[in-house]
């Protein structure tokens, strides 16, 4: 476990749920995630092996209901977690983007580690649903995430037609902009990369 972890417990009548987020361990074969909607299981597996980082996620929701809960809140207590293991954000790159291909999917992905709450998200699916997932909580997730992790964020597809594929492209992009943004670079020397000296 690094400095730049963090463990967040959410607990409410609604779900359950318990994160670990490590930014610099890179044994993301060991992740352990579950959070009782396989699609979601998938998508965050994603996320943390294309970003190359440790993340575990357990999740009890009331997806009897429906998912809605359950991906929302997930999105929350992911912000948090990043948000936590960022920590001062002293040393870090900021900025990362990245112009990434699934199959006939393009998606363009850039997030700025600002400490300013923002989401741009231009990003439509073809179909309503991938299997049993309503893909309009993808949407849901990520507003849940930026306005907790508070990062700039912007999502974009340039080119997509199956749902099952753009979101695939969402995950691994995310993934990948925010280790490269978390990335520490030394000629910082634990400098806050901003001329105001903070990032808020």
């Amino acid at each position: 476990m690094s400095k730049r972890s963090s463990k967040i417990d959410r607990n409410t009548a609604e779900t359950k749920i318990k994160v670990f987020l490590d930014l610099d361990d890179d044994k993301w074969e060991k992740n352990k995630i579950d959070t009782g909607i396989g699609f979601m299981d998938h998508m965050l597996t994603l996320m943390a092996t294309h970003g190359m980082f440790r993340l575990d996620v357990s999740c009890k929701g009331d997806t009897n209901v429906d998912y809605h809960h359950s991906v929302e809140d997930i999105g929350i207590v992911m912000g948090q977690a990043i948000r936590e293991a960022l920590g001062n954000m002293k040393g870090i790159k900021r900025y990362g983007d990245i112009l990434l291909p699934m199959d006939e999917a393009l998606i363009k992905c850039a997030v700025d580690l600002s400490g300013r709450s923002f989401l741009s998200f231009q990003v439509d699916f073809p179909t309503e649903k991938v299997g049993d997932f309503d893909t309009e909580l993808f949407k849901e997730f990520f507003i849940a995430l930026v306005r907790k992790s508070e990062i700039t964020l912007h999502l974009i597809k340039e080119a997509g037609e199956n749902s099952h594929h753009i979101a695939e492209g969402l995950f691994k992009a995310f993934g990948r902009v925010l280790s490269m943004g978390a990335m520490e670079d030394p000629r910082l020397k634990n400098k806050v990369p901003s001329t105001k000296g903070v990032l808020v």
